[in-house]
């Protein structure tokens, strides 16, 4: 399982094995979000949804600077209202087509991730640094809010007056605060991001894939709920393993002392 697979022109998938990344391949523009580039996110996701064979998602970039620098605001500002409001939709996709991929993902962040950057690396479920990771939702300071989710997802990572101060002032926050504060998860050595994150992801990758996926669904859809309510969030994910292939297979290598072969069922 190798190869690369290109979603247009901004987009691209490489295989290492169980682990998928998803690469954000627009240099020239250090990868802001055009509506092509949204549209490809969108459909790199909707094929990763549908695929079983992988396990992990990792997002990475090509630029040396930059994992991406939000919108493309060069484009927004050639467009009309009505121009605007089609758009919107495809923007839409692309941030919640990372955020509803099925399987665990990784982000790995080095240089800017600012805007609508940041809200791509916040819709995965970790997120992996170097030192000259740049993060920030600076939208309030060109006239608008963040609308890839990051109203929604930053307050769950920090705290909703975390969220609000950093949203209020737009500040940009350099990689050691954005580790003190939680809005990254790991710091590692410059130039490692993308290093690391796959690695995390290979060690993530060796477990169920048939757990992972219930994991996450249990994590997400338990959150903000009632501790009963959540509760039954997570017997109904553990029920829908309980009697799968991978959980015998899982227990049976355990007692064998072998490494399991998942059927990923």
């Amino acid at each position: 399982m190798g190869g690369e697979q290109r979603f247009g022109e901004f987009v691209s998938v490489r295989r290492h094995a169980y682990v998928a990344e998803l690469v954000l391949d627009r240099p020239k523009a250090m990868n802001a979000v055009s509506t092509d580039m949204a549209r490809s996110i969108g459909a790199a996701c909707d094929a990763l949804a549908q695929d079983g064979d992988a396990r992990v998602v990792v997002v990475t970039s090509t630029h040396e600077r930059a994992f991406c620098v939000g919108a493309d605001l060069k484009e927004r500002n050639s467009f009309s209202d009505a121009e605007l409001v089609r758009q919107r939709p495809t923007a839409r996709a692309a941030y919640t087509g990372v955020l509803e991929l099925p399987m665990p993902t990784v982000a790995a962040l080095h240089g800017f991730a600012l805007g609508g950057g940041f809200e791509l690396a916040l819709a995965c479920d970790l997120i992996v640094a170097d030192p000259t990771a740049v993060v920030g939702l600076p939208e309030v300071s060109v006239g608008v809010i963040p609308g890839g989710g990051g109203t929604q997802l930053l307050p769950r990572r920090v705290g909703a007056a975390r969220a609000a101060e950093l949203i209020f002032t737009a500040r940009r926050v350099e990689a050691a605060e954005a580790r003190e504060l939680g809005l990254v998860d790991q710091l590692v050595g410059e130039g490692e991001d993308r290093t690391e994150a796959l690695a995390l992801a290979a060690r993530i990758a060796g477990n169920s894939p048939v757990g992972l996926r219930a994991a996450k669904r249990a994590l997400r859809l338990g959150h903000g709920l009632d501790l009963r309510a959540g509760l039954e969030v997570e017997d109904a994910a553990w029920r829908s393993v309980a009697f799968s292939g991978d959980r015998a297979e899982g227990v049976a290598a355990f007692n064998e002392k072998r490494k399991p072969n998942w059927p990923g069922e």
